[in-house]
């Protein structure tokens, strides 16, 4: 398979080093700097709320403080056109960006520490939309900047370096809070947190400059200034952006909660009731009310950029110019190939996504709560950074496409190691090759995704384009999930009632004491219809991870004569040199 244009491999040794560059060393310091706000006001600040006493209602409208990140490609355009005064000029456009809002995220934090849940819930509220809004924003400047400063063959380590960075504070911010709130408070765990997102600053101070960022114009120099109406419109279409952002968010979380924030008094109490019920029913009408509102949702935001038919306006064309231009520079780019390369950024994680069931999978087989958070938490984190080190390297030693084919492979066949352990039950030395089977392949995968997405950017649109890519490659997954559950429960009572799942059942015969009987009970099937149910879904799981493994292929085969046709036109474009 031949490489993509410009694409070099390096040696073994080469391919080792990139991780001791400075660029790679600042990369796991952003890569922690970019995990911590994230957890803190996701999980972490429930436990405090819960300590105060407030309701588990209450509680869990906390979380449309990180739905910021999912909709951060709604403001990424932003980041990419507009400079800030003085720290442009002394830092760069990505590193200003990161500096700015991080020190926001400590003001932020700080403020959290200094407050009381039982006295001042709305404060609490208000700082964590903060955190949550600016510590989505400091992702979008930190993946700009990554992508950037790195050529090809240096993204894998890059993106390993951010992931390592990631998982670290992933674990920093989920105990050390809980453990100083226990021996101190919880003020002052949080305004440790604070203090601990120095470490971004830093990291920021010690990044090196990313390549010559552009800002592309946007030609409206002919269109004439009207200032009254101007400001009409930039109102009317902000509030449709504001509109879209929450329809997409909705259905992206899969939930009514940000609906029912912003509409819920328009709606009325049959209105919000059907609301509620159309995201929590289980069923296929569940999943196209999901799939209906993030369409729905990216319609009205192309239709709030859309310039007025007919007439050019200064708002419209800033939008168009903003959100569109990016889109038509990556289909320009890649023509007829565009359209394969984003399907296959939707569907490449698609078969790890649909594993949302897992911890009831371990405790039917019969294995204690302790078991599966120290196989799961400790060696399957161990696990995870093997992967994506060995991702990495992956991407340096044998190039992008090479990388990203062998990553697609990763995942479902993974999967199959999960169908192994069915039939295994309550066996410790089973889940640990399971778990640490699959866990590498996830790491491994991730990065090869990682690294493939960060190389189909442009300068001047890496924010918007890397922040949609993001925000695509986990949607047919997060919908597709929902209906995992039942997938399992009926197919478990299809091969108790003889269908031609039956044969499957004859797999849990010898399985040991305990296992599956509980969960057996409560689905209301026989233990070995329920082995049976989880065997044919892991199988599932591994079969539509083939679409991914279809399109790596035919992408891999024609990427590199579209990028290198792509780049004869550019170089046949450009201005000759003066003489």
């Amino acid at each position: 398979m031949s490489e993509s244009a410009g694409e070099a491999r390096m040696g073994w040794w080469d391919s080792l080093r990139v991780y001791g560059e400075r660029r790679s060393l600042v990369m796991l310091i952003l890569g922690f700097a970019s995990g911590l706000p994230n957890l803190l006001i996701f999980d972490t600040l429930t436990a405090w709320l819960r300590d105060a006493g407030v309701t588990l209602e209450v509680i869990a409208f906390f979380g449309l403080a990180t739905l910021t990140y999912a909709l951060k490609f709604v403001w990424a355009p932003l980041l990419d056109r507009t400079a800030i005064p003085g720290l442009t000029k002394w830092l760069g456009h990505r590193r200003s960006w990161m500096l700015a809002t991080q020190l926001l995220i400590i003001l932020g934090l700080w403020l959290i520490s200094g407050a009381n849940p039982q006295s001042g819930l709305v404060p609490i509220a208000v700082f964590a939309v903060i955190v949550g809004f600016f510590g989505a924003t400091q992702d979008i400047a930190i993946d700009a900047w990554r992508i950037e400063v790195s050529d090809d063959e240096r993204q894998g380590a890059m993106a390993a370096a951010y992931q390592l960075g990631y998982r670290v504070a992933m674990i920093v911010a989920g105990a050390v809070p809980l453990v100083l709130a226990e021996l101190y408070n919880w003020n002052l765990s949080y305004a440790v947190m604070a203090a601990l997102m120095g470490l971004g600053v830093v990291g920021v101070l010690m990044a090196p400059r990313e390549k010559q960022h552009v800002i592309r114009p946007i030609p409206v120099g002919d269109v004439p200034s009207r200032p009254a109406l101007e400001v009409v419109e930039w109102i009317v279409r902000l509030i449709l952006i504001a509109v879209a952002a929450i329809v997409i968010g909705s259905g992206l979380t899969d939930s009514a909660d940000a609906l029912l924030w912003a509409f819920g008094g328009l709606l009325g109490e049959g209105g919000r009731a059907a609301a509620t019920a159309g995201f929590e029913s289980g069923d296929v009408t569940g999943v196209l009310i999901q799939f209906a509102f993030v369409i729905g949702g990216f319609a009205l935001l192309a239709a709030a950029c859309w310039p007025l038919p007919g007439v050019r306006t200064r708002p419209g064309a800033y939008l168009a110019g903003s959100f569109g231009a990016p889109l038509k520079d990556f289909f320009v780019r890649f023509g007829q190939l565009a359209l394969p390369i984003l399907a296959l950024i939707c569907l490449y994680r698609l078969a790890d996504f649909v594993l949302n069931i897992m911890n009831p999978f371990y405790q039917d087989l019969g294995f204690s709560k302790i078991e599966i958070a120290e196989v799961r938490k400790v060696f399957g984190v161990v696990a995870t950074s093997v992967g994506i080190f060995v991702g990495g390297w992956m991407v340096a030693r044998l190039g992008l496409i090479r990388a990203m084919v062998i990553g697609a492979f990763m995942s479902p066949l993974s999967n199959l190691i999960f169908a192994w352990l069915a039939t295994r039950g309550h066996d410790l030395s089973a889940l640990f090759v399971a778990i640490g089977v699959d866990n590498v392949a996830t790491g491994i995968a991730g990065t090869a995704l990682i690294a493939y997405m960060s190389s189909l950017t442009s300068i001047g649109f890496t924010a918007t384009q890397y922040a949609l890519f993001t925000s695509l490659y986990a949607l047919p997954g997060k919908i597709i999930a929902t209906q995992s559950g039942r997938i399992i429960e009926s197919s478990a009572r299809a091969a108790d009632e003889g269908g031609v799942l039956a044969p499957l059942k004859g797999l849990f015969n010898g399985l040991p004491q305990g296992s599956l009987t509980q969960g057996a009970a409560t689905s209301g099937v026989t233990p070995q219809g329920l082995g049976a149910g989880y065997f044919t879904f892991f199988l599932y799981s591994t079969v539509i991870g083939v679409f991914a493994i279809l399109l790596a292929f035919y992408v891999a085969r024609r990427q590199p004569a579209v990028q290198a046709l792509a780049a004869k036109s550019e170089d046949q474009t450009s201005p000759a040199p003066p003489s």
